[in-house]
């Protein structure tokens, strides 16, 4: 939170100002964080988890719908939510619990959904990890942290779930790395 994201510099590599942007060693530039998670699962096929599964139609199917679950009905919540708590008061102010309140309302119901999809599959796009679930990771870490654990841990499937992709040992490396814990 310190600007540099605005430097002409970073612009160049992110023209819209967001984090993450990312340097990869052979100079190729590429930002926002789904594509550049796309780019690394697809550059580093076959050396870890496959976390985007081509087996067949409907596997990458169940892939794609699970992604833009997270994308349309969790994202835009918990990142209202996170801002108001967490970024607003970072830098100064207070967080509107009104704005809040209803966000968290409208994701409590969407993770109603997440139960009901949990309560017949292990993960978020059928029954192995993906980038889908990945992708809850960030914001996930930072409701639990800034005291809306109680949305994951009040329903049993989506805790079992979000325990599950919590503590895998590259997220906890992640999170040691950056403090986010």
């Amino acid at each position: 939170m310190t600007g540099e994201n605005q430097s002409r510099s970073y612009l160049e590599k992110q023209p819209f100002g967001g984090v993450p942007a990312l340097d990869d060693a052979d100079g190729f530039t590429i930002y926002e964080s789904r594509a550049i998670c796309r780019y690394l699962e697809k550059k580093y096929k076959g050396k870890g988890t496959e976390l985007i599964p081509k087996s067949n139609a409907q596997v990458e199917g169940l892939f794609e719908q699970a992604a833009s679950i997270e994308l349309s009905y969790f994202d835009p919540y918990a990142s209202t939510i996170v801002g108001e708590r967490v970024y607003k008061k970072m830098r100064g102010g207070e967080p509107d619990m009104n704005k809040v309140a209803g966000q968290r309302q409208d994701l409590a119901e969407n993770l109603d959904v997440y139960e009901q999809i949990l309560s017949t599959q292990s993960y978020l796009g059928g029954n192995t990890f993906t980038l889908a679930d990945l992708f809850h990771l960030p914001l996930g870490s930072m409701l639990a942290k800034c005291g809306e654990g109680e949305l994951f841990e009040s329903r049993p499937h989506v805790k079992q779930w979000w325990n599950k992709i919590s503590s895998r040992q590259a997220w906890k490396t992640i999170q040691a790395m950056h403090e986010i814990q």
